[in-house]
Order: C-alpha cells, then structure tokens, then sequence
C-alpha cells in the first residue's frame, strides 16, 4: 500500500487527506501530519493505515478541544466533561489534558483568577458564591483561595455594586425583595442590613 497524494481540505484548510493507492484513506492536522513524517510514496502495512486512521480519530478530537479551551479560559473539569459528551475514551481525555497543560492551555489557577476577576467585573456577586461556582467546576481549594486574595474588589465593595445596579429595577426599590436577592447571591444579612442602610444615607 502505497501514499499516492496529501491534500489540504477546503473547507478545514488546517487539516489534510491521506490518499492510500489512490483512494482516501485517513485525514491528520497539519501539526499531526508534521509529527507524522507523512509524504507521498511512502509504503504502509494495512497495520500501519488502521493506526494512522487511529491517530486521525484522536487527532479531530484533540483540534476539537483545541478550539474549545481557545474560544474562553476553561477549567480542566469543563474539558473533560466537553469531551465526554464527545464521546472520547478516558484514556484519550487524559491524555489531551495532560498535553494541554503542559502548553499552558490549561491552567486551573489561571482559570479561577480569570473567572473570580471577570465575574466580578461583569456581575459582582459574594465570596461565598464565587467559592461555590468554583467548587461546581471542580476547582482545587488553593487556586480558589489564590483567586479570592488576588481580586481586588472586596465584599463590601461588591455588595454595594450589587445594591446599585438592582435599585435601577422597578422591582427592587422594595428592600425586602432586594434582601431576598442579595441573600441569594450569598451576602450575610447583617452586611446586607448596614449596605442598604449606608445606602439610603448616601
């Protein structure tokens, strides 16, 4: 069995179409193809085409965690529950985690900073949320707790943001509906109490 042309794709122009004996047999990324030593007139065993559309297979999966963990900071927990939905074996999750944090595309740490700075950018919220959103994406405790001491803004801070943004509703000049809101987002009462109060003062 001979390689009797490589083809780039039209319509994915990162990757390329392995024609074995004139027939498409398999497709690799450009970086894969690379690491592969492919070219034309090359001989394969039948072996070594069922390892190569092996290697295609993990290949899509890994460009398809590729271009996830690239459209936003993503936790590794959110990655491996991307690529269970995808259908991917365990070992191969593993396995493209472990390469992607080597390349510093995923990082826990710098997941949990992002994501405590970003959300209390966009929509301040309490610590006590922030832990718990983390926790829910599987967050170590010591990248939460380096997230927490790294964001500047501070709960008093947040609270009050919370309570500036809400009074602009209709539906929170009422204190008692504001409260159970801000209960919900995890502020303690008596903070919310003294918030509202310096509030109204001001």
């Amino acid at each position: 069995m001979k390689i009797t042309s490589i083809k780039q794709q039209v319509k994915r122009s990162n990757r390329y179409s392995v024609f074995v004996d004139e027939q498409y047999s398999f497709s690799l990324s450009e970086s894969a193809l690379l690491e592969s030593g492919l070219a034309s007139g090359r001989e394969l065993t039948f072996a070594e085409v069922d390892d190569y559309k092996r290697l295609s297979a993990d290949d899509k999966v890994y460009n398809l965690a590729l271009r996830y963990v690239a459209m936003r900071p993503r936790s590794a927990w959110e990655l491996s529950t991307y690529l269970q939905r995808k259908d991917a074996p365990e070992s191969l999750t593993e396995s493209i985690i472990q390469k992607l944090t080597d390349l510093d595309l995923l990082n826990d740490g710098k997941f949990a900073a992002s994501f405590v700075h970003n959300r209390q950018l966009l929509r301040p919220t309490s610590r006590r949320k922030l832990i718990l959103e983390l926790k829910q994406k599987r967050i170590a405790e010591e990248h939460i707790q380096s997230a927490l001491e790294q964001n500047e803004l501070s709960e008093a801070d947040s609270l009050e943001q919370v309570i500036i943004k809400k009074r602009r509703q209709s539906k929170y000049q009422d204190d008692n509906k504001l409260m159970q809101y801000l209960a919900r987002q995890g502020f303690g009462y008596g903070d919310i109490k003294s918030a509202l109060a310096k509030n109204e003062d001001d």
